[in-house]
């Protein structure tokens, strides 16, 4: 069995990661560390665990004494609380996947100016692998550290790849339109997240400054060959989970026609199994609670622009099913183990 130890086991995706791993056929939980609440009965915070998990929750002085006891690391926490950790986790010979954004900007003075952070841990950043399976299936097998991708990031990335990478759109004519559930912003307390502030309401935010942008850009500058420039705008939108994006780019081609832009996914996809092109406009609900990525297209023949939606849960493949999808990849495992998940409906 693969040991685990997971660091900020009480937030959301934490929790997710919890709930996987409890129930993953060949890892089991080491120990699951808080901050604020720890030595925390572990069910008390989250009652749907109360029966199948009776841990406490442990602080980070006592993480540091039982990273000897694990196979691989789960990072949980907001940007910079990592660069302690890390290498003394490395140094031990444990795997380590950071669902932080830490490690998934290669430029450490692009994740300071977008961050507001000093990276302090630069000499890591090379050795990192962006944990994206789709895209670097090969390297995640090698990796010791994995930079787990952002929530809209892997729905945008996954909607456009196969476009970028083969020169199929104007890479500066890119727009994203992307919505998320209220769970994206966490679960500290935010005025902005209360349920009087954002039931009934939909709202754009982090306009040309959320802090997703250069993950974007730089992984579709690493699929192009070129530098990427990208219009990311955000919503909030009053569910607790999952992510729509809706992207737009000029195609070179103005005669392509759909069915062959459709062939290019399939053939781009082929031995991705969590994601499934479909023939209809996809719904978040469909994938809730499940890891898999839905996509549609749509050539718009009289603007000669392709329209792409792609649906996620932002805490599965958003965020802990992807981290459990590259531990499965990094311990040679098939990596759908533990992630043969079906949306539940209604």
């Amino acid at each position: 069995m693969i040991k685990a130890g997971i660091i900020g086991s009480t937030g959301y995706a934490g929790a997710m990661l919890t709930w996987l791993i409890y129930n993953h056929p060949m890892a089991e939980v080491e120990f699951l560390n808080a901050h604020s609440n720890a030595g925390s009965e572990y069910s008390d915070l989250y009652g749907n665990f109360q029966g199948f998990i009776n841990e406490k929750t442990i602080s980070m002085e006592q993480t540091e004494e039982k990273l000897k006891d694990i196979d691989v690391l789960f990072i949980s926490m907001p940007h910079g609380k990592s660069f302690e950790i890390v290498p003394k986790a490395l140094a031990l010979g444990v795997k380590v996947i950071d669902l932080g954004a830490d490690y998934r900007i290669k430029n450490a003075n692009t994740y300071q100016q977008w961050y507001n952070v000093e990276h302090t841990q630069r000499q890591l950043l090379q050795r990192a692998v962006y944990g994206l399976p789709e895209i670097n299936k090969a390297k995640i097998k090698e990796a010791e550290l994995i930079a787990n991708p952002g929530c809209y990031p892997t729905a945008t990335i996954l909607g456009l790849a196969p476009l970028v990478k083969n020169n199929l759109i104007d890479i500066n004519s890119i727009i994203v339109d992307a919505k998320s559930g209220v769970s994206g912003a966490g679960r500290g307390t935010n005025v902005a997240n209360l349920f009087c502030e954002c039931n009934e309401s939909v709202k754009a935010y982090g306009i040309g400054t959320h802090r997703h942008t250069p993950e974007i850009e730089q992984a579709l500058g690493e699929l192009s060959g070129k530098q990427v420039l990208i219009n990311f705008t955000p919503h909030l939108i009053p569910m607790n989970r999952g992510i729509l994006s809706t992207i737009y780019g000029s195609l070179f081609d103005k005669n392509i026609n759909e069915q062959s832009l459709k062939d290019i996914y399939t053939e781009f996809y082929k031995d991705s199994p969590f994601v499934n092109l479909i023939d209809m406009p996809p719904e978040t609900r469909n994938v809730k609670g499940t890891n898999n990525c839905r996509i549609y297209l749509k050539k718009d023949v009289r603007t000669g622009r392709i329209v792409v939606v792609s649906v996620i849960d932002n805490l599965v493949k958003g965020a802990a099913g992807q981290a459990i999808q590259n531990m499965n990849l990094m311990f040679s495992i098939d990596e759908k183990t533990g992630l043969k998940l079906i949306a539940q409906l209604p």
